[in-house]
């Protein structure tokens, strides 16, 4: 235990201590943030009213919390995943620069050696992805905030899972890098391409049928549909309480990805903590045996 609790400091350490890694990581939810209150909330507002019956009316106050908490839930659920790639590259960089070398020779076993890089990313993932979750709160204050005291604990929840998501598929991509190019390359397209294909820029119930039923089978996309849920619900509820018509509610429900379907089929809560909690299981497991054989190979 000692020497896996030594390699964790370590690598928490030496990833605060770089400062192009840090900062490019802390920088990128407040980027996000800023893009997509700029650029996206208009976006988002008009793809809300466009949802709304003819002739039904709703509060300002009511759309901007609205608009705030889905921005919200695509702010964290790209960060968690984007972050941790980024918090994840130690593990290259060390290959890069032979550092590992030195790690290997020591009696320390490779599968502790892997799990010292997963969980000193993990750490390193939520504090920033913490930080970022507590600037969104802030902006959905300014803007409408209607979450209650369990939605705030059960989107912490939703966080730290994605998290863990994200540092496992970052841990697996990661092992097959060993250069510099490789690392900006991966970074890239996952910056790019993961909010597309998790829902996070756009809404799913806006893709062709076709794509609809492929991200149905991409674990990520439960996760963001979580956090929809957690950071939505209390304006949903708002809604109902108003006496917005149930038919409304769920048509906007639909709209945003509150509601998620598989094939159709309505998927509930616990099932997509149960698809997004599974598939880390597995990915951590995957990463532990290919360091394993990794470590067989050369024995």
């Amino acid at each position: 235990m000692k020497p896996f609790l030594a390699l964790v400091k370590r690598n928490v350490k030496l990833f605060f201590k770089d400062k192009g890694m840090f900062f490019t990581a802390l920088i990128t939810p407040g980027i996000l943030l800023v893009l997509y209150a700029t650029f996206l909330g208009n976006v988002y507002k008009d793809s809300f009213l466009s949802a709304l019956p003819e002739g039904l009316n709703m509060a300002e106050d009511l759309i901007n919390g609205c608009v705030s908490a889905q921005l919200t839930s695509s702010i964290l659920a790209v960060s968690c995943v984007t972050v941790a790639f980024c918090s994840n590259m130690l593990m290259v960089q060390d290959k890069v620069t032979g550092s590992i070398r030195d790690l290997t020779i020591t009696p320390v076993r490779k599968s502790t050696l892997a799990l010292s890089y997963y969980f000193a990313s993990l750490l390193s993932t939520l504090i920033i992805c913490f930080v970022a979750m507590g600037l969104c709160l802030i902006y959905m204050g300014f803007m409408g905030f209607y979450m209650s005291g369990l939605d705030v604990v059960l989107l912490l929840s939703d966080v730290v899972l994605l998290v863990t998501f994200g540092t496992a598929l970052s841990s697996i991509l990661n092992f097959f890098l060993s250069t510099q190019g490789q690392i900006s390359a991966v970074g890239s397209i996952i910056s790019a391409g993961y909010g597309f294909i998790c829902g996070a820029y756009m809404p799913i119930s806006q893709f062709s049928p076709a794509l609809q039923k492929v991200v149905a089978f991409l674990p990520g996309t439960y996760g963001t549909t979580l956090v929809r849920n957690h950071a939505m619900g209390g304006v949903f509820r708002e809604m109902e309480r108003v006496g917005f018509p149930q038919e409304a509610v769920d048509g906007m429900k639909d709209t945003v990805d509150f509601n998620f379907y598989f094939f159709g089929h309505p998927v509930s809560v616990g099932a997509m903590y149960a698809v997004l909690g599974g598939t880390v299981l597995l990915l951590i497991a995957g990463y532990v045996l290919l360091n394993m054989k990794k470590r067989h190979k050369r024995s």
